[in-house]
């Protein structure tokens, strides 16, 4: 079974386009027999796309810093919950778990999860996927600034290249299912 981890928003404030999105992610995710790896959250978009994953069927893995169970809320119906001590923990088991990686849209968690884990694929310890879902144009911003960043020869062309854009999560399960898990953390 292949495991894609998905960096997503918390809030409840969001537009509800957000989270209608989610919850096609998430039953997409399931459909194609994709297991979810997310941050464990059942409010906001992290909520609402794992109970669309455990709704048609789906394996759901929650990785949480016992710090904030009581802020996000933790859910409490998933496949495996995992409680840990820090925010580099979980980070670390969720990368570990995963085959590849989506960024929906999201706020500050989202991109330092995203940012994150470009560094490692940057720094070469890990082979994996990462995509970034452009819904609605919402990354419109952050992709002029990683052209920026590849413009101003902050980044290489072969370290922007590792950024894959996608305006669709079916296009994205479409390359994930046919990626193989190449490498694991070092």
């Amino acid at each position: 079974m292949k495991k894609l981890c998905v960096f997503c928003g918390s809030s409840t404030n969001t537009a509800q386009k957000y989270l209608d999105l989610s919850i096609e992610v998430g039953a997409l995710l399931a459909e194609n027999q994709i297991d979810l790896i997310y941050g464990a959250g059942s409010i906001g978009l992290m909520g609402e796309m794992a109970d669309a994953v455990l709704q048609k069927g789906g394996k759901v893995y929650g990785v949480i810093p016992e710090f904030m169970v009581p802020w996000e809320v933790c859910h409490q119906g998933l496949t495996d919950l995992q409680v840990v001590s820090s925010m580099h923990e979980r980070k670390k088991i969720m990368y570990d778990m995963s085959d590849g990686f989506v960024a929906l849209p999201g706020g500050l968690g989202t991109m330092d999860e995203l940012c994150e884990i470009l560094t490692w694929r940057q720094l070469d310890n890990h082979q994996k996927p990462i995509w970034i879902l452009n819904f609605d144009g919402f990354y419109d911003g952050l992709i002029d600034h990683f052209k920026k960043l590849k413009e101003e020869r902050f980044v290489t062309e072969a370290h922007f290249n590792l950024i894959q854009i996608k305006n669709s999560m079916s296009e994205i399960v479409k390359e994930f299912l046919k990626t193989g898990k190449e490498d694991e953390l070092v």
